[in-house]
């Protein structure tokens, strides 16, 4: 054997694996913003590599750039090794890239044989593509423990189900790179135990996974390496086992966060809110609530839990006076409130009832509006914010806003920048000042910490604690059960417009809670 030949031996043995993905020196502004800022990152083929990082922090622009929605405007991709141009997601697939957005891109009525295909067909005519499908459905489906009936309507399916379509439309367009955005976000805890299954399949045939997730109990239970960005600069990456929530946290947020919630036991009082056999049908005839029955006592937190979609939203809204009961009674302090279409928000503010909607896009802000103009809605016509002859004053509303900004941290901290101006967090921010301020002795709170990042949850959890200790009676409804057991004192499930059970905190568990979620009773079950 020659030299030559014994050296070209040794290096083919020894030349190491392309990283599947290798960033260099991405950047991204839009306009003065700039997104992205000299980011350079790592993904090793064959790993389940995680993304955190507060709202704002550039973590979906970043993943837009890699999945071909937006063109970096400076920065080299290599894909396997390969400098890879992406000009937009045709050709993110055909580098073998494929993306399971946060929200599902689905046409519902189709089945998910014809939601697969779509976009792959391999000609005008469907059946040869469907009989295709079919087939490598089937295939994957036992390859990945991604089962679901190829006839189904998409429409009819749990989001459970259809995340699987997602991942499997990706699979089927031969994709071995797969992100993840938030994956979980509206998954039981069961439907989101068996995705982690699935994720742990792919990961032992050699795909590579990217995870974008603000849960860092899914980042250390599934990744093999983390990311953290802050202000659109990758600021650290490590192994997920030499880290921890609480060094993630701290990275991310800049400083030290409390990732525990730090609450003494509650010490409830009267009923402040009674909800007798409340039912609730919506304009297509569909019974969103069946004879929902619990109450509410001054100085506790009762948080509702569930699947969206199960009821809870439209019980807030009907408490809210949004929305119209059909039958059934509401009583607060003892006293009926109007359950009819004549009663209003207004109504309710009147009677105590404070309300942080579950969308501060569609009911808690007007988006172009300035802080001053968004921070006295709904109190908008009580005597400090009126002049005489009925004028508003302005006045009093800018002096309010620069109070509230101060107390509540919002920032920036000018009162003149419209709300959309912010982050999800000090949007969110704006909203629970508003509503907290105005002292009620009932707040509804929906969602308190969608889209918001972590150090605003924790500043929102202890606002929302606060009120408690000071007497107030506080219904929370969370998809995220471990923000429903560390806030709660007690604790209802819904699940198909009823009532599945209540439970004590410290006395349940996020499998038995999940459970009943799911419609299941977990006595029977075990």
């Amino acid at each position: 054997m020659t030299v030559e030949t014994q050296n070209r031996g040794r290096s083919e043995t020894a030349a190491p694996v392309a990283p599947a993905i290798e960033l260099i020196g991405v950047s991204k502004s839009f306009g003065p913003v700039q997104a992205n800022k000299d980011i350079s990152m790592t993904v090793a083929r064959g790993a389940i590599h995680g993304i955190v990082g507060e709202n704002g922090a550039g973590k979906s622009t970043l993943m837009s750039i890699l999945y071909g929605f937006y063109k970096a405007d400076a920065g080299v991709i290599k894909i396997n090794g390969i400098e890879t141009e992406i000009t937009d997601s045709h050709a993110a697939i055909a580098a073998g890239i494929g993306m399971v957005h946060q929200h599902f891109m689905l046409v519902e009525p189709f089945t998910v044989l014809e939601n697969v295909i779509m976009g792959a067909e391999d000609g005008p005519l469907l059946r040869p593509s469907l009989a295709k499908a079919r087939k490598v459905l089937t295939q994957l489906a036992k390859e990945y423990e991604l089962e679901v009936d190829p006839d189904a309507i998409v429409g009819d399916l749990s989001v459970g189900f259809q995340q699987r379509v997602e991942i499997l439309k990706a699979l089927y367009r031969e994709a071995d790179i797969l992100i993840l955005d938030e994956p979980t976000g509206v998954l039981t805890p069961a439907e989101a135990d068996h995705l982690f299954r699935i994720l742990e399949n792919l990961k032992a045939q050699g795909k590579t996974i990217v995870l974008i997730t603000h849960k860092l109990r899914e980042i250390m239970a599934v990744t093999d390496t983390v990311s953290v960005m802050r202000r659109g600069e990758m600021t650290a990456t490590v192994k997920t086992a030499d880290t921890s929530p609480s060094e993630l946290a701290d990275l991310m947020v800049g400083r030290h966060v409390l990732l525990e919630v730090d609450k003494q036991p509650a010490n409830p009082g009267e009923v402040f809110l009674e909800v007798k056999n409340l039912s609730a049908i919506d304009h297509q005839g569909v019974e969103k609530l069946k004879n929902i029955s619990f109450n509410l006592r001054a100085g506790e937190i009762l948080g509702v839990a569930g699947v969206a979609g199960n009821g809870q939203s439209d019980l807030l809204e009907i408490l809210g006076g949004i929305s119209p009961a059909t039958n059934g009674e509401v009583l607060v302090k003892g006293d009926p409130i109007d359950l009819s279409r004549k009663a209003s928000a207004a109504h309710r503010r009147d009677r105590g009832i404070g309300h942080v909607p579950e969308d501060r896009h569609q009911r808690g802000l007007v988006m172009a509006f300035q802080t001053w103009e968004n921070t006295p809605f709904g109190y908008h016509n009580r005597p400090q914010f009126r002049k005489p002859m009925g004028l508003a004053n302005q006045k009093a509303m800018l002096d309010d806003a620069k109070a509230k900004i101060e107390k509540f941290d919002i920032r920036p901290t000018s009162p003149f920048l419209p709300a959309s101006s912010y982050s999800g967090g000090n949007q969110q921010k704006i909203v629970i000042a508003r509503e907290i301020d105005a002292n009620p002795d009932i707040l509804l709170v929906g969602q308190p910490t969608r889209g918001v990042d972590i150090g605003a949850i924790e500043f929102i959890h202890k606002q929302i604690i606060g009120l408690r200790d000071a007497g107030k009676a506080v219904l929370l409804v969370s998809v995220e059960l471990d923000e429903i057991l560390a806030l709660s004192d007690r604790i209802i499930v819904m699940f198909d417009g009823t009532i599945q059970g209540e439970r004590r905190p410290d006395e349940t568990n996020e499998q038995e809670l999940g459970m009943l979620m799911a419609g299941m009773n977990p006595e029977e079950a075990q």
